[in-house]
């Protein structure tokens, strides 16, 4: 079992104006009917609320302290801005505490500052950022995760996402420069059942240990194959796949990550 060392940390207790407390769903739906399995117990938390839209324009912030979220695999930040305020953020690689950051239009393109994408250089490396002006960071936005500005056409930016999918986005949509911090998450390793049920996670039975009429892969005389390409419980392909159908926002996609090199 391998685990973060936490020495970016800089404290533990977080700043209880900006904590929600965090009901579990346990994999249900608004129903209370089960829609992803596997899920459930895990240890408590408390939601940190992060500011995705970095919407406080020309007000310069400094980065005070560098904290552990439970609900994401990145670090956050919190922001004493210079009017009194404080909100929390994602925090790049690179960044100090004592550093000083802003966002607005006439920002610098440095890091951790937000700015609209009209006006971010060239080749800039970003993270969380916006799809639809206004609405606040929606991708790229994991531990280590990184993307990268590759071109302007009118009234919108080429963006290459970490699949190495190109996407057009409004040049108006917010992002921030930076790749997101933390990046030995990727290398962790779980290393024992228990640490999985801390997490959420409750265990998974392989479809070939099942009855032919729990899961298409089971039945057969002891040890046996399951005779078919891999299958979902209900009978629909399970690798390979693809289930994406989004015309509204597929139009947008310039090079498919699928695209073979």
């Amino acid at each position: 079992m391998t685990r973060s060392t936490f020495e970016e940390i800089t404290t533990d207790r977080p700043h209880k104006p900006l904590l929600e407390p965090k009901k579990r769903i346990s994999g249900r739906n608004g129903q209370g009917r089960m829609t992803v399995r596997h899920r459930g117990g895990g240890e408590k938390r408390h939601y940190r609320r992060i500011d995705f839209r970095r919407d406080k324009w020309d007000v310069p912030a400094r980065l005070a302290t560098i904290e552990y979220d439970p609900n994401r695999s990145a670090r956050v930040g919190l922001l004493h801005y210079r009017d009194g305020e404080k909100r929390y953020i994602l925090v790049p690689n690179g960044l100090q505490v004592g550093d000083e950051v802003v966002a607005g239009s006439k920002a610098e393109a440095r890091l951790g500052n937000a700015l609209p994408l009209r006006n971010i250089p060239l080749g800039t490396t970003i993270h969380n950022i916006e799809l639809v002006p206004g609405k606040g960071g929606q991708v790229v936005r994991s531990a280590g995760t990184s993307a990268q500005l590759l071109a302007k056409e009118g009234d919108h930016a080429q963006v290459r996402m970490p699949s190495g999918e190109v996407r057009r986005i409004d040049m108006r949509c917010i992002a921030t420069v930076g790749q997101v911090g933390n990046l030995d998450h990727e290398n962790q390793n779980i290393g024992k059942a228990g640490r999985s049920r801390h997490m959420g996670r409750r265990p998974e039975t392989r479809g070939v240990a099942m009855t032919p009429r729990d899961h298409p892969h089971g039945g057969g005389e002891g040890k046996s194959p399951t005779g078919m390409p891999p299958k979902t419980p209900w009978g629909q392909p399970a690798m390979g796949h693809r289930t994406r159908r989004n015309k509204t926002t597929g139009r947008n996609i310039v090079r498919s990550r699928h695209r073979k090199s």
